[in-house]
């Protein structure tokens, strides 16, 4: 439809990559000589999934997952803006067809169902981490000072690096459950995807120091990092720069089950989660697919920097491990004995 102030395209009526298309396309041809029109704009709908999913979302989404925020097309100056809905934001279509939800459960992957059902541009069909989704992310609020923090780093130079900050929660806060991982920062060093910068060690130490306001009781590194071809490592001159490291436990399947874990939480709270800015790791966790050789293991071809890195802080905080040894530790405990481990304090 086409009329005085805007111009709607309907994605569903279109295969979406062809929708795009005609974004873009009626993006030059959007004008109206014959009044004032004070605002022109081009509106535009349609549901994940599809081959076009990955290209609607890299222009319009991955700036603000939880939408509503603005931005600045680079090429034009054009603001554009991702406006989440779910099909309960329908209520017309809910009234009249009551038993749609229902239906839509029957159809397509689970993963694809469920981004249908809840508007989650994050799921990707055959993913490695199905589990990934909006639950996880957050938006960013003031975190209490007393939480343990620390950071985690994915060396990159011709490929991206990658920087976490994170908070361990003591459970002060009734949103995130103690023992939670809570990623309030990130540094991700590429120029496009899976594309690095070439920065010196140096340079991304004082990166690291410029970005990073508060103290950290830790930080874990990609063990590489560690290694000595002839002269200084990488962590030396990191550590020149004030950003000591040590090394990070690199165990793969492990590591990921760790995550795994942590995405499907207890009683359905997780216990990792991210902030809403961390865009990088939105876009990259979610995508990153099984080793077609390993299938227990991430294909490393794909962009994993920010998911290594993610690993790396997972196991530095083996949350799940340090549960099951408590249970094996209370297995023949008497009634006395039991409650007085619960008077204790818990592992974090």
């Amino acid at each position: 439809y086409q009329g005085h102030q805007y111009t709607w395209i309907g994605w569903d009526e279109l295969p979406i990559w062809k929708s795009l298309y005609a974004y873009f396309k009626l993006k030059a041809c959007l004008r109206y000589a014959a009044a004032d029109v004070p605002t022109k704009r081009i509106r535009s709908a349609g549901n994940p999934g599809g081959p076009g999913h990955q290209a609607v979302k890299a222009y319009f989404i991955d700036h603000a997952v939880m939408g509503y925020e603005p931005r600045k097309d680079g090429n034009t100056g054009h603001r554009v803006m991702f406006i989440p809905s779910r099909v309960q934001d329908n209520q017309i279509l809910l009234r009249n067809d009551p038993g749609y939800i229902g239906r839509l459960k029957g159809v397509g992957s689970p993963e694809l169902v469920r981004a249908w059902l809840e508007g989650d541009w994050s799921v990707v069909t055959g993913a490695y981490f199905p589990e990934f989704g909006l639950r996880h992310i957050v938006q960013p609020i003031a975190l209490p000072g007393a939480w343990l923090r620390f950071r985690s780093i994915d060396w990159g130079s011709a490929k991206p690096f990658s920087v976490g900050w994170w908070a361990v929660s003591d459970g002060t806060l009734p949103q995130f459950p103690a023992g939670a991982l809570i990623r309030y920062r990130e540094w991700y060093g590429s120029s496009e995807p899976n594309v690095g910068l070439k920065m010196t060690a140096k340079e991304v130490a004082l990166g690291i120091r410029a970005r990073e306001i508060e103290g950290v009781a830790y930080s874990v590194a990609d063990g590489s990092m560690f290694d000595e071809d002839g002269g200084p490592s990488l962590a030396e001159e990191f550590g020149k720069q004030g950003v000591h490291l040590q090394k990070a436990d690199k165990a793969r399947i492990a590591g990921w089950n760790e995550l795994r874990a942590r995405l499907k939480g207890v009683e359905d709270k997780p216990l990792i989660y991210v902030f809403s800015t961390c865009r990088d790791t939105i876009r990259t966790l979610p995508a990153i697919q099984h080793d077609d050789k390993r299938p227990e293991d991430v294909d490393s071809d794909g962009e994993d920097h920010a998911p290594d890195e993610i690993r790396y802080a997972c196991m530095s905080r083996p949350y799940f491990r340090k549960q099951e040894a408590k249970k094996k530790e209370r297995q023949g405990l008497t009634l006395n004995q039991l409650w007085a481990d619960h008077q204790r304090s818990l592992d974090y």
